[in-house]
């Protein structure tokens, strides 16, 4: 179902979990613990400016959340807030269960994170680069080199210099630095920004293999609507500083409910009968069929048993499926109508 809070649609958030045991890094998922993010209320202003305003998330553990928002909605300033960087106008945040700020250090030890483009030093090689950050997070993190260099698919390009890597490969070098920690929690802000569909697909298989084989979470910030509907799981979209949709990527799409299309003998009968029915809304005929939107999705197949009961032959019964972009849009030019 499909509610509306203060603005924002608000959307059952059902996620399955496979079982992740299979061999992977020993990353805690509590499955009935505390969400891997939660903010409540944050705010943020810069003067009188709000680039953040009254956002409530909830990050279920073990998925990729994506945190959508043309450049400028607030994106950044609501992760630089999570990671202590930035202190909130009002309102509360907490990550893997700790508040933020006040036991910043504990929560950030279980998180890697890049903010904007990781930056390297270019004249030193990939491994080198790993190594200089290994050195200031203790002894044994060394030893995991060779692990993440092979998890984000560096290894044969280990021993070059970084100043010869392609975008796409310095963002997988930033997520091999994050893990050099076995963090339970990646936040990624903008990942796949100016990469080429190659570079998109290799860094999308990565946030796929952490989650599903490794049980962790990965926050990814972006604009890339398209990719963002690929890669995750669960979605909120911000626009102006505000939250305006969150749910899970399916339901996102479906507005919570959905349309359905129909194809039968008699679309003019099959109408007429449909007309009064309480669940059925926006009720149209289309190319010969029928076009209709349902409170929930499920209601379709009473929608064929009825229409086959009173005779009516029906040779095509499909949802309709919107991608997440055409939501988007849907959603803030909405909201510009209005304002």
């Amino acid at each position: 179902m499909c509610t509306r809070a203060r603005g924002v649609i608000l959307i059952g958030m059902r996620i399955t979990h496979a079982n992740r045991d299979n061999g992977g890094p020993a990353v805690q998922i509590a499955e009935h613990g505390a969400p891997a993010v939660q903010t409540v209320g944050l705010t943020k202003h810069f003067g009188h400016r709000a680039a953040v305003e009254d956002v409530s998330l909830t990050v279920p553990r073990g998925t990729a959340y994506g945190f959508l928002g043309h450049n400028g909605a607030g994106k950044t300033t609501l992760i630089r807030m999570l990671l202590g960087l930035t202190r909130a106008s009002a309102g509360s945040a907490t990550v893997l269960g700790l508040p933020v700020p006040a036991q910043r250090a504990r929560a950030l030890a279980r998180v890697g994170a890049i903010v904007e483009e990781p930056s390297f030093y270019p004249h030193l090689t990939g491994r080198e680069n790993l190594k200089v950050a290994a050195a200031v997070r203790g002894p044994g993190v060394r030893t995991r080199i060779d692990e993440v260099l092979h998890r984000v698919g560096l290894e044969n390009r280990a021993n070059d210099r970084v100043g010869t890597y392609s975008l796409g490969m310095r963002q997988r070098l930033g997520v091999a630095r994050c893990l050099l920690s076995d963090p339970e929690l990646l936040i990624l802000d903008e990942p796949m920004n100016g990469l080429d569909p190659g570079g998109m697909l290799d860094m999308r298989r990565m946030i796929r293999t952490l989650v599903e084989e490794e049980g962790r979470t990965v926050f990814i910030s972006s604009h890339l609507l398209d990719e963002v509907e690929k890669t995750c799981d669960v979605a909120a979209i911000i626009d102006g500083g505000r939250v305006i949709a969150q749910g899970p990527i399916d339901e996102l799409v479906s507005g919570g409910g959905g349309e359905l299309v129909v194809e039968c003998d008699d679309a003019e009968r099959a109408a007429g009968l449909l007309a009064g029915d309480t669940a059925v809304h926006e009720l149209r005929i289309e190319h010969g069929g029928l076009r209709m939107r349902l409170l929930a999705p499920e209601q379709a197949g009473e929608i064929n048993a009825r229409l086959v009961s009173a005779g009516v032959v029906v040779s095509r019964l499909e949802p309709v499926r919107h991608s997440l972009e055409e939501r988007f849009l849907e959603m803030t030019t909405r909201l510009e109508v209005a304002a």
